[in-house]
């Protein structure tokens, strides 16, 4: 994303608010069966263009709004309508911008009800912090939901998004701009391997998926998509801080009564932290994956949350 492009999408995100837009991301499953509905065919609001992904006729957008899309390079064509590349979504007072549905490019930028539950679950966590992290980093950060989070409730703090997708880097750099933030900085990296130095937190809300296409912002790798997270717990455990705190929210595939992820990690968590505590936050998300290659035995694929404090 240019400059240029970026102080229009800034722009643009101004402009929804000052409509008082709102919008809550529902899953992909729950979007397609809404926009199905007879009268979804088209969007003629800005909930309908920027929340539902629709395709609008050119008369049923504001010239201003449309002279900000077109700066900020996100109106392409749909036929003999215009289509957003990106949907704007609120968490909390906050808008974040994210790619449009369906999310199938290999640089789609993902915002869902993962996104909610992971950054609710942080923020209720944040009183273990105390006065707060010194030195923070959000790994696989996408639009940058969750360190904006850290970036807003403790603006002393010095708070790094990391991804490998220089798209979502940039979409999270205008989601600062737009929330007002100056202690939020963002670098592509893949985990710490282009960052130096340790933190006082980590938090992380990497792919889980088993993807048969490896789309980066799905494919977890192997263990059915545990493999990332796995390595997520153990290099974070390496650049954590005395007292420093992990926070990760990941998905994993479960077999019968073992929950493999949790057994691979859990003699690191024994012998390096003072504490951690690992809960299943839902038991059964993304309940069309089990029917994909990989998952034949798998039973669920559960939500949880592992907090974890290194010694």
């Amino acid at each position: 994303m240019t400059t240029p492009h970026a102080h229009a999408l800034a722009a643009l995100g101004r402009y929804l608010r000052s409509h008082d837009y709102r919008f809550i991301t529902v899953t992909p499953a729950t979007h397609r069966r809404i926009n199905r509905r007879p009268g979804n065919e088209h969007g003629t609001d800005l909930r309908a263009i920027f929340g539902w992904s629709r395709p609008f006729a050119e008369s049923d957008a504001a010239p201003e709004l449309l002279a900000l899309m077109r700066e900020a390079g996100i109106l392409v064509s749909a036929g003999s309508l215009l289509r957003s590349t990106l949907r704007a979504s609120t968490l909390g007072e906050m808008l974040v911008f994210h790619s449009a549905y369906p999310t199938s490019d290999d640089d789609a930028v993902f915002f869902g009800p993962d996104t909610y539950r992971f950054v609710g679950t942080m923020q209720r966590a944040f009183p273990w912090l105390g006065s707060g992290p010194v030195r923070a980093i959000d790994l696989c950060s996408g639009s940058g939901a969750g360190a904006l989070a850290i970036a807003s409730a403790f603006p002393h703090a010095d708070v790094l998004a990391t991804d490998i997708n220089t798209r979502a880097l940039a979409l999270t750099m205008v989601n600062t701009q737009l929330a007002g933030l100056h202690n939020l900085t963002a670098c592509r990296s893949d985990l710490f391997n282009d960052v130096e130095g340790d933190f006082d937190l980590v938090v992380s809300n990497p792919p889980y998926i088993l993807d048969p296409s490896e789309l980066p912002y799905r494919h977890g790798g192997g263990m059915r998509g545990a493999a990332l997270s796995v390595r997520i717990v153990r290099e974070s455990l390496a650049r954590l801080r005395p007292g420093g705190c992990l926070m990760l929210y990941t998905g994993v595939a479960i077999t019968g009564a073992v929950d493999d992820f949790l057994e691979t990690i859990r003699p690191e968590l024994d012998a390096l932290c003072d504490h951690w505590k690992y809960d299943e936050l839902d038991p059964d998300i993304f309940g069309g994956q089990l029917g994909e290659a990989g998952y034949e035995d798998v039973e669920r694929i559960a939500a949880v949350w592992l907090h974890a404090i290194r010694r």
